[in-house]
């Protein structure tokens, strides 16, 4: 089968849009910046949202749903936020066709305009907070753990599948706590569980810390990222978690009475991931010939073909091995389809990312065993009928870490120091990847080497070691090194 895959080396920005429609995730919709995400695409979406939930829920949240339309009113009580998200924003203002008297088609009915123009979700703050305001009164309502699981409509100009669409879905928690310590706290956990999910489920290592000013979430007092190194050394910033005072509880007058049966301000946090993780998934794993999942979010984990054809024996082979497989919580397909060859079947399965393959033949048979390949390596080995399922278990947990500390290597060789400008430039030019340099702290500073580079501070590490520096830019003192990267 031709695959028609460009080379990751050669055209990057291809290679991932090939990946994408060749495996059948996503394509373009008829709305311009919009996508249509495919069955197999959203397979895969279901398995991150259904464990981020269940992780969600272990922590003490739970679901809710928010309306689509925000009064315009509501996004400028917030000056912060309505700054951030404005130029992004899509309005409705009539909500009625009507034939066109001077033609053909249809127009907007000019009598049928609404008395406030009405936002479409950018995010949920204030359409939120407005409902917190009624069901906070006292300390004994705290705290407020909810989640929603939605779409959002960000008007991007330049889009681009998965990364950056007018529309996607994600989740956004909003929660409402008594003290600020609580709330704090609330952010940085949540904060752990988009890392731990990252790594411990997408198999992608990522670096913990803190946004700059000029690159927090609009409204925040303090946003926590999770930033991804993907295989053309951009960085990716992969989930936030914001820590934001008492802002919105201000702009939508939410208060409750405490212990003491004085009046404070709600102390509030928000986070959120989207589907832009799908992104970071293709391009932390895939190689040349495709996708590759990592076994725990894979849709299917293993696939069975026959070889050539179906027959009877095969067939009997082929649902004992699937039962024991079920049997362990392993998603398996036999593909029996008798219009496909074999090696069509091979390039398919490989193209889509199914972590395991299980070729059953006749000659395979007659010595007890089945050929398995794993999609990660390559790698076949023949294994004796008797032991499949243990050896797929393992196997399956073999690639999930492997994979993992493939993308941590890469990141670990993409990583670099630098103590001048000159050195700077040079890397970010060679071979892109984290670069770790003293910054003084001003805006002024990190907006000149943004202008030379194009590389943002991507964060300030959490776990950032002391040590003493000067700015490469200013020459002022700095106590620690940022991490600064290309981004997309």
């Amino acid at each position: 089968m031709a695959k028609s895959i460009a080379s990751r080396a050669e055209n990057y920005s291809q290679w991932y849009v090939d990946i994408i429609k060749k495996a059948r995730l996503a394509e373009h919709s008829a709305v311009r910046g919009s996508m249509v995400i495919r069955p197999y695409g959203f397979a895969i979406w279901e398995n991150m949202r259904d464990q981020l939930d269940r992780m969600f829920k272990e922590t003490g949240h739970m679901n809710a749903y928010f309306p689509l339309f925000i009064p315009k009113s509501f996004l400028s009580r917030e000056a912060d936020h309505v700054e951030g998200f404005a130029k992004e924003c899509a309005v409705v203002t009539h909500y009625r066709l009507m034939n066109n008297p001077d033609g053909d088609g249809i127009i907007v009915d000019p009598e049928a305009k609404l008395e406030e123009e009405l936002i479409v979700r950018p995010t949920s703050e204030t359409i939120i907070w407005n409902s917190y305001r009624d069901w906070i009164t006292s300390y004994r309502d705290l705290p407020i753990l909810i989640n929603q699981w939605a779409n959002v409509v960000r008007w991007e100009m330049r889009t681009r599948l998965f990364l950056r669409t007018a529309e996607f879905l994600w989740q956004e928690g909003h929660t409402a706590h008594a003290t600020k310590q609580e709330a704090i706290g609330e952010a940085e956990k949540m904060h752990e569980v988009y890392a731990t999910f990252a790594e411990e489920y997408m198999a992608m290592p990522v670096l913990r810390g803190t946004k700059t000013d000029s690159e927090k979430f609009a409204g925040a007092l303090e946003t926590y990222t999770i930033e991804a190194l993907m295989q053309d050394g951009k960085a990716l910033q992969a989930g936030t978690s914001h820590f934001l005072g008492q802002n919105f509880a201000k702009a939508f007058d939410v208060k409750f009475a405490n212990e003491e049966n004085e009046q404070e301000y709600v102390w509030a946090t928000s986070w959120g991931v989207s589907t832009r993780l799908m992104g970071a998934l293709i391009m932390t794993h895939s190689d040349d010939d495709g996708l590759i999942i990592p076994p725990k979010i894979a849709p299917i984990q293993v696939v069975i073909v026959p070889i050539p054809k179906p027959n009877d024996q095969v067939d009997e082979v082929a649902h004992q091995i699937m039962d024991d497989l079920k049997s362990k919580n392993i998603t398996v397909e036999y593909d029996n389809d008798p219009k496909s060859r074999v090696g069509f079947k091979f390039a398919e399965h490989e193209l889509r990312g199914v972590p395991v393959r299980i070729g059953i033949g006749k000659r395979d048979l007659e010595k007890n065993q089945v050929e398995i390949a794993r999609r990660d390596t390559k790698e076949k080995s023949f294994v004796s009928l008797n032991g499949v399922s243990d050896y797929i278990e393992n196997l399956l947990s073999d690639i999930q870490d492997n994979l993992f500390s493939r993308a941590l290597e890469f990141r670990k060789e993409h990583t670099t120091e630098v103590d001048t400008m000159e050195e700077f430039e040079s890397v970010i030019e060679s071979k892109g990847g984290f670069i770790y340099a003293h910054w003084d702290g001003s805006p002024e500073t990190e907006e000149e080497i943004k202008k030379r580079t194009k590389a943002t501070i991507r964060c300030i590490p959490l776990n950032a070691v002391e040590e003493e520096g000067t700015d490469m830019i200013s020459g002022k003192p700095s106590k620690r090194r940022v991490v600064f990267a290309k981004a997309y």
